[in-house]
């Protein structure tokens, strides 16, 4: 599973004034992140706003990341909810051809018991015809995948990769990473986390801000992996403030607002969000000027 080694980003949905799809800057931040050393690219995540695409839209959002990419780097598909047989029906209805694996989401909502999590992605991954990568994020789903029914997915389930873990627990982290079958992949979630997962033995991350500064961001993240702790905690602490403003208000405003003052899209969100107040548009720009990125 080498392709998911690395800087994974979740890569934002541009959309223009009047909400449709920006696909001429979406192509734009997919070279951009490529050329500046991005690894793969996850598509219809959380960051995405893939719960208020249509699957129509999905499938216009793969056919110009596609073509942007042009084979350069993997690609991942986002596919999860909290209907078991919708998922599996999703799963089986969309063409996923292009992508090396396809990232899933604990049921949100319903607050499953633990069996009901492992029974969930047990048939998600015995209905995929791509490597699953398992995706636990408490705070949006309001319950927790714990590392043993994270652990038993990996060792009953040949076709479940990875985890792409969330929590920001550190403890839970390092669980996973101590007793995980040998070529399961502990990815991390967390952005501020990132590094001392890598450093502690995880395969890399999934990240918002990464896409913002691609090259720091790969930058830290290949050091770490190197085990050159100290050459990539000088990366880290310079993004430190930035990273945790883009999760002040709401994601993917936050990283918006970074790529539309880079001049790369619009910091347009679809409702029920809405853009970066004016008030955190100005700590980004702070932010972005002490990094040298705008003057």
């Amino acid at each position: 599973m080498k392709q998911f080694y690395g800087t994974g980003i979740a890569i934002v949905t541009p959309f223009k004034e009047d909400f449709s799809i920006d696909h001429e800057a979406l192509a734009s931040i997919v070279d951009y992140n490529i050329k500046n050393g991005v690894d793969y690219i996850v598509i219809c995540g959380t960051t995405g706003e893939s719960v208020t695409t249509t699957r129509e839209e999905k499938k216009q959002l793969v056919a110009t990341i596609n073509e942007a990419n042009n084979n350069r780097v993997p690609m991942v598909y986002g596919i999860g909810g909290n209907n078991t047989q919708a998922v599996i029906e999703e799963i089986k209805t969309t063409d996923l051809s292009l992508m090396e694996g396809l990232l899933s989401v604990s049921p949100y909502y319903s607050k499953p018991q633990q069996e009901g999590i492992y029974q969930h992605f047990k048939a998600v991954g015995k209905a995929s015809p791509i490597p699953v990568i398992l995706y636990n994020v408490p705070g949006r789903t309001s319950s927790n995948m714990l590392p043993e029914t994270t652990l038993r997915l990996a060792k009953d389930v040949d076709n479940i990769v990875a985890v792409k873990e969330a929590g920001n627990n550190v403890a839970q982290y390092l669980k996973l990473l101590q007793h995980k079958p040998e070529d399961f992949l502990i990815l991390s979630g967390d952005d501020d986390l990132a590094l001392g997962v890598i450093l502690a033995g995880g395969a890399g991350v999934i990240s918002v801000i990464g896409q913002g500064l691609p090259k720091e961001f790969t930058s830290m993240v290949n050091l770490g992996l190197e085990g050159k702790a100290t050459e990539a905690y000088k990366y880290h602490f310079d993004l430190m403030d930035l990273t945790s403003l883009i999760f002040k208000e709401n994601n993917p405003a936050g990283i918006k607002g970074v790529l539309s003052q880079l001049g790369y899209c619009r910091d347009t969100v679809r409702l029920p969000l809405v853009p970066a107040t004016d008030s955190l548009k100005v700590e980004i720009r702070t932010a972005l000027k002490k990094l040298n990125y705008i003057n």
